[in-house]
């Protein structure tokens, strides 16, 4: 019986460009457009610049960089790359990772397919590989590797990377195997990084492209790695969850490969927050609407959340409560809200209101509770309960977060977002001229988009 890698690797071996529908080329284009607006707003971080700056000391290469003028080997642009487009964490997320899957395998199609000298067609044909390997290997844990430290951006996604690399590059069978046994001593991504806000989580898709190609190149030259990479006795799950893996979860790393396509599950945020926070910021926007409130007269706000959300937006409380920085307002239920009742919106530029004293002192009446009817991880459940001073309950729920499969963005709303993002680096004509090459990508080749990316 044929292991999971190897009927993965047979998966993309075999996937022609003619092969895929229509639908789904389609979404990947969208997805590949989202992407680039946030890498190029990003580009105007400072924590961009000192990725690139300390990149750029191991030696000038041949590899682009999105938004920016400089040139760096292909495996320190792919992680200059991945650390852009999820560095605002703005980026997209499959919910049964979760995983921000498009931050590092387009971030790797665009690099080795640009090196490899491949058309648009191929490029979209390996990034759609990427996205429907790293997608099935972070849902067959189901939420588990991130309860117990593990960023399954950072872990999962160097699997599809080293097959992203492997179809670039023309792999064998054998070598394509070979490549997913080997990255499994590579792939890695802790969750730490929530303690104090460090910016090692922006580096984790970019790693797992860098993974994928260094492990596919050495396939390539005749390394071997083992058969047994997922559901091995020291296999990734094995390793990761020990016995709380059943064949049933092992199942779904190829269930319906080739006829269900994960890529058209993958959902786009609305805002610049985590996924988590995305219904409770519309809940409570849909609050606000309802009457003009003002934050002198609420008396409460609750929240009402699932389990698995408590250690990712809620606690610890404090912390939560007064973020340090913006990247860590991302990630407090309490600043979400409290901006959303106040402002009717969530935009990069409130995160970095993250300090303002009315937003914190709506923030200190927010407070949560478990919430029994929580749908996750099929569901995004998020509800609000405004209490007035006056005694007034004002309440909204939202069934799931806007952008997922169930409630996604219309396409109109995913170029708007776009552009408002790409704006921030480039002027409006360049941006709309970035938009209709990414979404006619086939009728172009992979190393020229790199150079019109880069070049805003």
């Amino acid at each position: 019986m044929a292991t999971i890698a190897e009927r993965l690797s047979e998966f993309a071996h075999d996937l022609a460009y003619e092969a895929i529908p229509e639908e789904v080329k389609r979404r990947a284009r969208y997805l590949i457009l989202d992407a680039t607006g946030i890498a190029l707003a990003a580009s105007t971080y400072d924590f961009a610049h000192k990725t690139v700056n300390s990149l750029a000391s191991f030696g000038v290469g041949d590899s682009d960089v999105i938004g920016m003028p400089v040139k760096l080997h292909l495996r320190d642009a792919v992680l200059a790359n991945g650390s852009l487009i999820h560095g605002l964490d703005y980026d997209d997320t499959h919910l049964m990772g979760p995983i921000h899957v498009t931050s590092s395998c387009f971030s790797t199609a665009l690099g080795v397919a640009a090196h490899a000298r491949k058309s648009g067609k191929e490029l979209l044909a390996a990034y759609i590989v990427g996205v429907e390997t790293a997608t099935r290997v972070a849902a067959v844990a189901k939420g588990r590797l991130t309860r117990i430290g593990f960023h399954p951006t950072g872990l999962a996604a160097a699997f599809g990377c080293s097959l992203i690399t492997g179809k670039a590059y023309d792999l064998s069978l054998e070598q394509l195997t070979m490549a997913q046994g080997i990255v499994l001593s590579m792939a890695s991504g802790a969750r730490e990084y929530s303690s104090n806000s460090s910016g090692s989580k922006r580096l984790h898709p970019g790693w797992g492209g860098v993974a994928g190609i260094t492990a596919a190149v050495l396939a390539r030259g005749g390394v071997t790695g083992p058969r047994t990479t997922y559901e091995g006795r020291y296999g990734l799950y094995a390793s990761h969850l020990g016995a709380d893996v059943t064949p049933e979860d092992l199942a779904r790393a190829t269930a319906e490969l080739g006829s269900r396509w994960e890529t058209l599950h993958v959902a786009i945020k609305p805002f610049p927050v985590g996924q988590h926070n995305i219904p409770f910021i519309d809940a409570a926007i849909a609050i606000a609407r309802q009457g003009k409130i003002r934050s002198e007269d609420i008396q409460s706000v609750e929240a009402l959340v699932g389990q698995r959300l408590v250690g990712v937006v809620c606690e610890p409380l404090a912390m939560r409560r007064r973020p340090v920085d913006s990247y860590a307002a991302q990630f407090s239920i309490y600043f979400a809200i409290a901006c959303a009742l106040s402002r009717q919106r969530f935009t990069l530029a409130d995160l970095e209101c993250h300090a303002d004293a009315d937003l914190l002192s709506l923030a200190d009446k927010v407070s949560y509770s478990l919430d029994p009817n929580a749908g996750h991880p099929y569901h995004s459940t998020a509800e609000v309960i405004v209490t007035l001073k006056n005694g007034q309950v004002l309440r909204h729920r939202e069934e799931d977060a806007r952008g997922s499969t169930d409630k996604p963005l219309s396409e109109d709303d995913i170029v708007d977002k776009y552009m408002a993002n790409a704006q921030m680096a480039a002027s409006c004509r360049r941006a709309e001229a970035i938009k209709n090459l990414i979404l006619a990508v086939e009728m172009t080749d992979a190393q020229y988009l790199g150079q019109q990316l880069a070049a805003v």
